[in-house]
């Protein structure tokens, strides 16, 4: 088993600003993993704040062996194997275990999200993200999801401009929205009062709220919210979901935070195990990561992933999209079309 990988950057068509930080574009490893004549592509979208970089991926790829492991993968001893070798590092691991989901697809002749009894049929609509930005960029954000078929929107949050930002995106259309304030809402009354004020705004849903040390804030809000709240930055790893009961109505899982899309699979049992709401989300990510969350989606309750549609250097073709969902293909593997 042969790992090639090379750096890549990945440019976002506008600068993200969410509540703590703005930045225009994400470093990425795109992997193949080669075995028996077979290819499995894979990808680790490395944001700043999760701590990962070019460097740090090269030193755990360097560690990797994976020549004791054959065909079918055992995922459950590959993950751990991974985790063994070093602490953290889930995005790098997620490009590797994306790539073997790759593999087995196409050995097996089927499509990723049969291995996960994933039906498309049942795909959830996906959203557009818009950053923190004047009224003039928002609006012309509002129109590129309007002409890519978005039928919802999710909003960054988290400072003083919360409201006049809502206000801007009512102000050209009427899709139903989720909100993210990353973190940013630090007084639980006034995260409260807000929660009602973008309930009148036609908002099903509210990302991390407050900030995820918070957890007795997080939970009073949960509680008394008319909007379900989302655990995301507060909820890494499976792990962290039965910590979640109680404090969000449910969970974000991103393949880059779970190690890949063996721990998110377990991460979604785990969840509807304690009757907690998923939503699987994403990084800045390509064609490859996207297609990798979207075979799971149709087992979510929520999707956001939108990342083909914010870059402007995907290297992959963008994934069939209509009426707002993925179109999962009937291909083998993760089913990602190159130019």
């Amino acid at each position: 088993m042969q790992i090639i990988y090379k750096e890549y950057n990945l440019e976002l068509k506008y600068p993200f600003t969410i509540a703590k930080f703005s930045r225009t574009s994400t470093p990425l490893v795109l992997l193949q993993i080669h075995y028996q004549g077979f290819t499995g592509l894979g990808e680790a979208s490395m944001v700043p704040y999760m701590g990962e970089s070019f460097s740090s991926a090269k030193a755990f790829l360097k560690k990797v062996d994976l020549s004791s492991f054959t065909y079918p993968f055992k995922m459950d001893e590959i993950n751990a194997y991974l985790d063994d070798l070093e602490i953290g590092q889930p995005a790098i691991k997620a490009a590797i275990d994306i790539a073997l989901h790759d593999l087995t697809g196409k050995i097996s002749q089927k499509p990723c999200y049969e291995l996960f009894g994933s039906s498309p049929d049942r795909m959830p609509l996906t959203t557009f993200t818009i950053g923190i930005d004047t009224p003039e960029i928002i609006i012309k954000k509002v129109n590129d999801a309007l002409a890519d078929d978005f039928k919802l929107l999710k909003i960054k949050l988290g400072r003083d401009t919360d409201k006049l930002l809502i206000e801007t995106i009512r102000s050209v259309t009427n899709l139903p929205l989720y909100v993210d304030a990353n973190q940013g809402w630090i007084d639980k009354n006034q995260g409260l009062e807000m929660a009602h004020w973008l309930a009148n705004q036609g908002v099903l849903l509210i990302e991390q709220p407050m900030p995820k040390e918070d957890i007795d804030g997080n939970a009073w809000l949960t509680e008394r919210s008319p909007i379900p709240t989302v655990g995301d930055e507060a909820v890494q790893r499976l792990a962290d979901v039965a910590k979640a009961k109680g404090v969000y109505h449910g969970i974000n899982i991103k393949l880059m935070k779970s190690a890949g899309m063996f721990e998110a699979s377990k991460m979604i049992e785990e969840a509807n195990k304690h009757q907690l709401k998923i939503l699987i989300g994403c990084m800045s990510e390509t064609s490859v990561a996207t297609l990798a969350g979207a075979a799971l989606a149709p087992l979510c309750d929520w999707a956001d992933l939108d990342g083909p549609f914010l870059t402007s250097n995907n290297p992959f073709q963008t994934p069939l999209f209509k009426n707002g969902k993925y179109i999962l293909e009937n291909s083998h593997g993760l089913g990602v079309r190159q130019f």
